[in-house]
């Protein structure tokens, strides 16, 4: 379970950092980014450690080499608290990454692992995302993303 207060922080500069970015107000992003950043650094590896602080994270990098990083080590924080929900939403995050940067086999086994996981949670529209990526990844489609 996360800190309330870790949660209510990551969650608050969440909202700020979409607010930045639709104003494309480079600054106040950097700033804000760099204050999560922090959080998530300073809480590693302590009681108040948790894969939702690292998935924020990752959601707001920008270099998708560098989400990648982010995203791996959220999944293993998750992992190791055995949250089926973030590991879901995690390797399903990974995928749409991995789909980016033509890293077709790595975005099948995220995707693959994050059903595994989805099986045991009760998010019905992540399911339908996972098996609808998959799918269109193991039928060669060109994946389309809904931004």
């Amino acid at each position: 379970m996360i800190n309330t207060k870790i949660y209510k922080a990551v969650y608050e500069l969440a909202e700020k950092l979409m607010k930045a970015a639709d104003k494309e107000d480079r600054e106040a992003f950097d700033a804000l980014y760099a204050e999560l950043r922090a959080i998530c650094i300073g809480n590693e590896n302590t009681d108040k450690d948790h894969p939702e602080q690292w998935e924020t994270l990752a959601d707001f990098t920008e270099d998708l080499e560098d989400a990648l990083a982010v995203y791996e080590k959220a999944l293993e924080k998750a992992i190791a608290m055995d949250s089926k929900d973030h590991m879901s939403s995690i390797g399903f995050s990974m995928a749409t990454l991995q789909t980016e940067l033509g890293q077709t086999d790595a975005a099948i086994k995220s995707l693959q692992q994050a059903k595994i996981s989805a099986n045991r949670i009760e998010d019905d529209e992540l399911k339908a995302e996972i098996d609808k990526l998959l799918e269109k990844l193991t039928t060669g489609q060109e994946p389309h993303f809904d931004q």
